[in-house]
């Protein structure tokens, strides 16, 4: 009987436990998370616009030198 009832009080604790705070919590940060993000983005546009920096589009790449015999023109990638 006093196992039953122990059981029956260590459910209604974790039940409580995780409906009342972890899942609020999860919730909450998750919640602040996706605002933080926001206001990032926003913040990042505001000083684009300020700098009077527009996103370039992108330029076919054209070569000024001819290319000639086995020479591979490349760039060092860090």
């Amino acid at each position: 009987m006093t196992r039953i009832l122990l059981y029956a009080l260590l459910t209604w604790f974790l039940y409580k436990l995780i409906f009342g705070f972890i899942i609020p919590v999860y919730r909450a940060t998750r919640k602040m998370k996706k605002k933080f993000g926001e206001m990032h983005d926003r913040m990042q546009e505001e000083q684009m616009k300020q700098q009077g920096f527009h996103q370039p589009q992108a330029e076919p790449q054209t070569s000024s030198r001819a290319k000639s015999g086995d020479y591979i023109d490349f760039e060092e990638v860090k």
